[in-house]
């Protein structure tokens, strides 16, 4: 079983970030209340290439906050933890705080 995924290309591996269902006194929150659909960058390929084969740079990094799509990805799962797959153009821009 893999442990790690490198992805390649311009493809990123994307950690979702699951909003809270409940407070920290136990006050569950309604599903409207969570947060944008948000997830943290894990790994980053290399890039893609243009017709002329120079290298086009993927526009994240690891770390990064992104704002995702409501759909699409591809979902992976390495051990216990879920990860999604998206192509660098499917990310919808960053989250700064």
């Amino acid at each position: 079983m893999a442990k790690r995924l490198v992805p390649l290309l311009n493809r990123v591996l994307v950690e979702k970030i699951v909003p809270p269902t409940k407070t920290t006194a136990g006050i569950l929150l309604p599903e409207k209340s969570s947060k944008l659909n948000s997830g943290k960058v894990v790994a980053v390929g290399p890039g893609a290439r243009d017709a002329h084969g120079n290298a086009i740079p993927v526009s994240v990094k690891e770390g990064d906050t992104v704002l995702l799509p409501e759909y699409g990805g591809t979902q992976v799962k390495l051990g216990e933890k879920e990860y999604h797959l998206f192509r660098d153009e499917d990310i919808l821009g960053t989250l700064h705080d």
